[in-house]
């Protein structure tokens, strides 16, 4: 919980509502703050620093939630609002992130075959090691999206909290796996790996 002395009223007592609207959202997605959190920041202290802003910008958003929307696209707007204000600032200071086009553009090994076939001779903990790889380097507008997907949002919920339309949630998505299918091939082909893995969706939801 934030300080006392930060209410909005400056009296120091948060109203009932606030409170109980808060405890409710850290218990129910508490756990997905830190995921979101880890995803963003690797230093240790400086995603502590990003949870801590997380929960707190939660905690006084909640003081005019209206309840026109559901809880959890409150609190995942109101979190990857704060997390891409971070990654912003990451950015100007020198970490370089692009987006999904540029990935998705990318040359590839010279293989066309589809993505989903592709994978399911890979490695599987190649791939998730290649996910994590794969998010860290996207902007956040695109790390956003991969990342509200692998906490098991659909398509229209995911675009409840982005803005975006359904169809093109679900096309950035299939483009996202397109990538990491091509990442986790090129790795094979330099690894020699022969084994038959999980296809790259199994991967992305074993995440």
């Amino acid at each position: 919980m934030p300080p006392l002395d930060s209410t909005p009223d400056g009296s120091g007592h948060p109203p009932a509502d606030q409170s109980r609207l808060y405890d409710e959202a850290a218990a129910a997605f508490g756990p997905a703050l830190v995921r979101l959190a880890s995803a963003y920041q690797r230093d240790p202290h400086r995603r502590q620093d990003l949870l801590q802003e997380i929960h707190f910008a939660l905690w006084r958003s909640l003081a005019t939630f209206d309840g026109r929307c559901a809880l959890r696209t409150w609190v995942y707007r109101v979190a990857h609002n704060v997390a891409t204000s971070h990654a912003m600032r990451d950015r100007r200071h020198g970490e370089n992130l692009v987006g999904l086009d540029a990935l998705d553009n990318a040359p590839a090994l010279g293989d066309d075959a589809p993505a989903n076939r592709l994978a399911e001779r890979l490695d599987a903990e190649r791939q998730r090691a290649k996910l994590t790889e794969l998010i860290e380097q996207l902007a956040a507008p695109d790390r956003q999206l991969v990342l509200l997907y692998l906490e098991g949002l659909d398509a229209a919920a995911i675009g409840d909290v982005t803005g975006l339309s359904p169809a093109n949630v679900a096309t950035k998505i299939h483009r996202i796996k397109r990538v990491l299918a091509r990442r986790v091939l090129a790795d094979h082909a330099h690894a020699g790996t022969t084994a038959a893995p999980p296809s790259t969706s199994e991967v992305i939801h074993d995440r």
